[in-house]
């Protein structure tokens, strides 16, 4: 089977059998079907016109509930047709790959970790295979899920006996419902609205996630005042946003974010946290290289983050591989580049790098 992978006016895209597909393209395209891994909005069309009334979307269930739900028009998911698979991949519920059967697999974003409710994917077989490079160079290595857990129960217990609350920082949709399960037993537990919301709609998708309380519901509760402990699931933000500013003003707030960059010296110091826990949603290097020799490849395609570096790496294990690039490269800046952006203003690029 001739299979063609190509970058072609922005969009990633795979013609086979007369047909093609792109691939979590950024814009509408004129392939057969547009398949959708996941519902970061580094992922999703931004357009909203629909063309020709429809367009063929592969995609989760969840996925489309949940994009909807953030306000973006991604139209129901036709049935997966017969010679397609979409397989968990373990980023966020609902995330999928899309597999040709024997013939190529495309990750999307990709964990092999066991997460709470999420159960870490081992990737199919497959001649050609797409894969992410977010955390690709040999620097990104994560410790174990238990030990990131264990160290913040401590520190969560440490400030408790001080009377010292703490935010508990991830990306709002994938990040931060996993931290709502991991310490769902400490009270009180505050969930920031923009967190609330998604959770809420995880419980719908039947995830059966804490409640916890809203931040309009812990203020007239009067919970927001010095010796008072509690932990809060929030959005990241730096030491100068407002809100992080009046929560250490009037409660001495300590602040932990959560992501695989916090594996960089002096990440914590450049985003202005308290804290950082190397816990992320995608493989680190040692991981990606798993999933390479466990697809067993006979080309592979390296995409996002350090695709150069992963395609370097693995030609040098003796894979025939290729890093698939965009002019506009900016995945592979660093934390300290991409705290100059206005990334605020650019939910698209918050997603790429804190999800």
């Amino acid at each position: 089977m001739r299979i063609q992978v190509a970058i072609n006016d922005g969009v990633l895209a795979v013609e086979v059998g007369g047909k093609s597909i792109s691939l979590d393209p950024k814009r509408d395209s004129h392939s057969d079907f547009t398949f959708v891994s996941h519902a970061h909005t580094d992922h999703l069309s931004l357009g909203k016109k629909k063309r020709n009334g429809s367009r063929k979307i592969l995609a989760s269930e969840a996925t489309a509930v949940i994009a909807n739900s953030r306000g973006h028009d991604l139209e129901t998911p036709i049935a997966t047709p017969e010679e397609y698979d979409l397989v968990d991949t373990g980023h966020i519920l609902g995330s999928r790959g899309f597999l040709i059967p024997d013939e190529l697999f495309y990750t999307g974003d990709i964990s092999i970790r066991d997460r709470a409710f999420l159960k870490g994917v081992r990737p199919p077989k497959a001649k050609n295979l797409i894969v992410e490079s977010t955390f690709a160079r040999p620097e990104y290595v994560f410790p174990s899920l238990e030990q990131c857990i264990h160290e913040t129960n401590e520190l969560i217990s440490k400030m408790y006996s001080r009377g010292i609350p703490l935010i508990l920082m991830g990306y709002p949709l994938g990040k931060a419902q996993l931290l709502t399960e991991f310490f769902r037993h400490w009270d009180p537990l505050i969930v920031h609205e923009s967190v609330h919301e998604m959770n809420s709609v995880y419980r719908q998708l039947g995830v059966p996630l804490k409640e916890g309380m809203s931040f309009s519901q812990a203020r007239e509760r009067g919970m927001f005042q010095r010796g008072v402990p509690w932990i809060m699931i929030s959005p990241f933000m730096s030491r100068g946003a407002e809100f992080v500013k009046t929560m250490k003003s009037c409660c001495n707030a300590v602040t932990v974010g959560f992501t695989g960059w916090a594996t960089r010296a002096r990440f914590g110091q450049v985003m202005g946290l308290d804290y950082a826990i190397p816990l992320s949603d995608h493989c680190d290097c040692n991981e990606l290289l798993e999933i390479v020799r466990h697809c067993n490849p006979e080309k592979v395609y390296t995409i996002h983050g350090f695709a150069d570096y992963l395609a370097m790496r693995l030609r040098s294990l003796g894979y025939e591989a290729e890093a698939l690039m965009w002019q506009n490269k900016r995945k592979g800046e660093s934390p300290r580049q991409i705290r100059k952006k206005p990334v605020s203003k650019n939910q698209s690029l918050i997603d790429s790098y804190f999800n």
